[in-house]
């Protein structure tokens, strides 16, 4: 069987000094949350606002290859395809594993890309780095669950929905299991803290530190975008000094990512040369073409699932 080689250096996300040759593509098939946070207002269609959580569309799973072709035909920089909402890759699992399975058999040199709260993502880990999937970021704004239920109004788990302490215990103990199991198969994790001032920003480095612990690879620390009608809507974004200081301290314990441009769930292009509003024609255009599969697309879908697509070797070079 033949391995292919993904070289994990061309992610710009995770490594600063290629951030203007390589580029990244998210694809925002997953609308539904799992949680809600205080701080997030899930608005779609505000083209903008260049935060997470937004996008302009939702597209399937089939329409997200043709979206790819269309956009390396336009920017063949792009070395990352990425699933970063605008919800929870894992609130809709089946989406976002159909999804990676069509690209990975479509376009196997490009490095795959997730981003998520954690809450449901362990389950799915071990085939996850069976189809190369080289970087995982997982958002965890504390490692105190009294502390974590006050961030989130509520975490739901299937059909249950919990609160307060509750939630704040479940969610981190789903949080750290995905880590550990992430950290077990190879997978480079990056974690993304929120700081939100009065709430956790005295928190950050008891979080730096655990994460530390569990070998976790990247510390991305962003201040917290007020959102009006949010619960936080109120709380002032820590300013640009706070953030460096937080960094600095946080530094002792992991390297801290610095040139983060917090992305849409449509982000495309490179971090500096980002051309998200120049292509939002064309993600509009594939998001309205039918969900019928093309006799190669289901061809290929069905190899990934029975596992005869080329062994992964997920490298540096």
């Amino acid at each position: 069987m033949k391995t292919i080689t993904v070289n994990r250096d061309k992610h710009p996300c995770f490594n600063a000094s290629v951030k203007g040759k390589f580029g990244r593509l998210h694809l925002p098939v997953a609308p539904k949350c799992n949680v809600k946070c205080k701080f997030c207002n899930r608005k779609y269609d505000c083209v903008n606002e260049s935060r997470p959580g937004v996008t302009s569309t939702v597209l399937s799973p089939t329409q997200s290859v043709t979206y790819i072709e269309k956009v390396l035909a336009k920017e063949p920089r792009i070395s990352v395809v990425g699933i970063a909402g605008p919800g929870d890759p894992f609130a809709n699992a089946n989406k976002t594993m159909s999804t990676l399975r069509s690209v990975r058999a479509r376009f196997p040199e490009l490095i795959l890309c997730l981003a998520s709260n954690g809450m449901n993502l362990a389950p799915y880990v071990d085939e996850l780095a069976d189809l190369g999937v080289s970087h995982v970021t997982v958002t965890i704004n504390a490692v105190d669950p009294s502390i974590g239920a006050k961030i989130y109004s509520w975490v739901r788990d299937g059909k249950i929905v919990y609160r307060g302490l509750q939630a704040g215990k479940l969610l981190l103990e789903r949080q750290l299991d995905a880590v550990s199991r992430l950290k077990d198969n190879d997978i480079t994790v990056k974690v993304n803290t929120i700081v939100i001032p009065s709430i956790n920003d005295h928190h950050l480095l008891d979080i730096a530190k655990k994460m530390k612990e569990m070998n976790v690879d990247l510390l991305n620390c962003m201040a917290m975008l007020p959102n009006a009608g949010t619960p936080f809507g109120h709380i002032i974004e820590p300013s640009k000094q706070e953030i460096y200081k937080i960094r600095k301290q946080a530094e002792q314990f992991l390297p801290q990512m610095r040139h983060c441009t917090r992305c849409r769930a449509d982000a495309v292009g490179l971090l500096d040369e980002d051309r998200t509003n120049e292509l939002r024609g064309c993600l509009t255009a594939c998001s309205a073409k039918p969900n019928v599969q093309s006799e190669q697309l289901v061809q290929v879908v069905e190899a990934a699932r029975k596992c005869t697509l080329p062994k992964m070797h997920i490298g540096r070079g």
